[in-house]
């Protein structure tokens, strides 16, 4: 199998063209694994060429592929019925990678990847079954799903009780892409190695005295036909800057970082413009990116940071009001009410892997579970635009949309698929099934999961003025919390103490303690939409065997009176 990776070398500025490779390809010509919310590898599958990927390759994009993926698409929607499938989806899928691993001035990897497959799932004699194929012809479309529903008639004999779907219209032919104006892809891999030069360098100029930065890119190219009558082209794109400065007190041997403030977005290479209008003004010379990114504005920042950790005062642990930034806020989300309220793992499926949930059926069915204060109105959403989670249908064919999940502090709903949503006596799927891949069985995945913002108009200069002992927070950091999602600990990036309504001071060694229901219902302002913005991983991690799924959180800076704040300081 030939590599496709270059390490440290560049072919007139840009890569050789893209062959396959495995996972194990992968991981030995990486030799790092890029850190994720809960996985630390990233997974680039590859297989080998096929006839059929040929001819799609060939068309890409055009109308002829189209038609061709419909033709495919059929072959198997009547090879599953014609075997005893009562239901059938079929996902044609294209994916790409590029990942770039830079270290000061020299570039340490450079990743493209590429994978091309149908995934075939079938409901027959009331039980799912799912299988994949390479070999995209007529032949071995078929073939594949026939073995699909050989597979459920198999399971068939273990299952007590047949799956039953929420009802889905089709919707025909119809097509997604992700709104850019630059297509990440097409950009010369000498132009991103250029960006990343510039960061390691100015991050080095100011002070740094060790530097990595990374860019990711993400391509998927999905076809999704279902017996419902649905037949959908999607092509969606996510971008990825990232850096991390260091810097180094000699005498002590003390070193402290910074990990960079960007959010993974839904966009193209437009992203990394850095356009003026899209920056938000923060205390202490910060600046809040939306929609846009200066990757190298903010490593210059970032090494004068880091400098100043290495004397910042460590924190004295107690009870605080905490002025968190949405860059650090979204991680708590994450954790703390997107994963307990998905619903298989209310329901124990993923207590093996993951865990359960504290967010149980029988607190939703009471619609008086306090899970925080009024001010807290958390949504599911598949619908915003620039997300990660942003497309048009989710992978069982079903439209994006946005539903309540916390709704003025109380629970109110759950994330729930089509085979989900009879449990909660719903009669339709939220749209938030998702696979990782086109040889992955789709499943419910996290949407997006978002604070709203408040409606008073309120800045964070106005928030910090109100608060007379407290701690403003950046960024995330480290992060611990249990097998319910209920008790936990949370890091950051940068901690600037705050007394009498002004900052005072970076501070170090801070990290915050409670438990979700405790820590909502502690939130007492909100800043305004004009301060929101989101974070969110390419990793998010679920499932056995594992898959990843991408994933954003948005939310204005907000406060939390009197969280418990413990010192992380060691002394050996």
């Amino acid at each position: 199998m030939t590599p496709l990776t270059q390490t440290g070398l560049l072919i007139n500025g840009t890569l050789p063209e893209p062959d396959f490779m495995n996972r194990r390809d992968f991981m030995q010509l990486s030799g790092m694994g890029v850190g994720g919310l809960m996985v630390g590898s990233v997974p680039v599958l590859g297989h080998a060429v096929s006839p059929g990927y040929l001819l799609d390759r060939a068309g890409a994009g055009s109308a002829a592929d189209v038609a061709m993926k419909k033709r495919m698409a059929d072959i198997a929607l009547n090879a599953a019925k014609s075997k005893g499938a009562s239901y059938t989806d079929v996902r044609i899928g294209r994916y790409l990678q590029q990942y770039l691993f830079t270290r000061e001035q020299k570039v340490q990897n450079v990743v493209s990847a590429e994978s091309y497959g149908v995934g075939i799932r079938v409901i027959a004699n009331g039980t799912w079954g799912f299988a994949a194929t390479s070999n995209v012809t007529p032949d071995g479309i078929a073939r594949c799903a026939e073995t699909a529903v050989a597979i459920a008639k198999a399971n068939s004999k273990l299952q007590k009780e047949p799956v039953v779907l929420a009802p889905q219209k089709g919707v025909g032919e119809v097509a997604w892409k992700t709104p850019l104006t630059k297509n990440a892809f097409a950009v010369p891999v000498g132009e991103k190695v250029d960006l990343l030069m510039k960061v390691n360098s100015e991050a080095v100029k100011n002070g740094a005295a060790f530097v990595t930065s990374n860019l990711f890119f993400v391509n998927e190219q999905k076809y999704f036909a279902s017996t419902d009558g649905s037949y959908i082209d999607q092509d969606i794109h996510r971008i990825w800057p990232t850096f991390t400065v260091s810097a180094i007190d000699r005498a002590t041997g003390k070193f402290k970082t910074r990990d960079a403030l960007s959010s993974p977005m839904g966009m193209g290479y437009e992203y990394l413009d850095g356009l003026s209008s899209e920056k938000i003004k923060a205390p202490n010379n910060l600046v809040g990116y939306r929609n846009s990114y200066d990757m190298v504005e903010d490593a210059t920042l970032g090494a004068k940071q880091v400098k100043e950790k290495i004397g910042a005062k460590s924190v004295q642990a107690g009870k605080y009001d905490l002025v968190l930034d949405p860059n650090h806020l979204g991680l708590t989300i994450h954790e703390s009410v997107g994963h307990p309220t998905e619903l298989d793992r209310v329901l124990g499926y993923e207590a093996n892997y993951a865990g359960t949930s504290f967010a149980t059926l029988d607190k939703w069915k009471t619609g008086t579970f306090n899970y925080g204060s009024k001010l807290v109105n958390i949504v599911a959403d598949k619908t915003q635009p620039y997300t990660l989670g942003k497309v048009g249908y989710d992978d069982e064919g079903v439209p994006a949309k946005q539903w309540p999940l916390i709704k003025e502090g109380i629970l109110v709903d759950y994330q729930a698929i089509r085979d989900q949503a009879a449990i909660l006596g719903q009669t339709e799927s939220d749209g938030c099934c998702y696979a990782d891949n086109w040889d992955s069985v789709q499943f419910q995945r996290m949407p997006n999961v978002s604070l709203q913002a408040g409606t008073e108009k309120r800045s964070v200069f106005d928030m910090i003025k109100g608060v007379e002992k407290g701690i403003y927070i950046i960024g995330r950091g480290s992060y611990s919390i249990d097998q319910q999602r209920y008790n936990f600990q949370f890091g950051g990036q940068l901690f600037y103490e705050i007394k009498n309504g002004e900052l005072v001071g970076m501070l170090d060694d801070v990290a915050y303690q409670s438990n979700t229901q405790e820590f909502w219902n502690s939130c007492a302002q909100l800043c305004d939409q004009d301060d929101y913005r989101t974070f969110g991983s390419f990793f998010d991690g679920k499932g056995q065997p594992a898959q990843v799924s991408a994933v954003s959180h948005g939310s204005a800076t907000t406060r939390f009176n009197g969280v418990n704040v413990i010192n992380t300081g060691r002394k050996i």
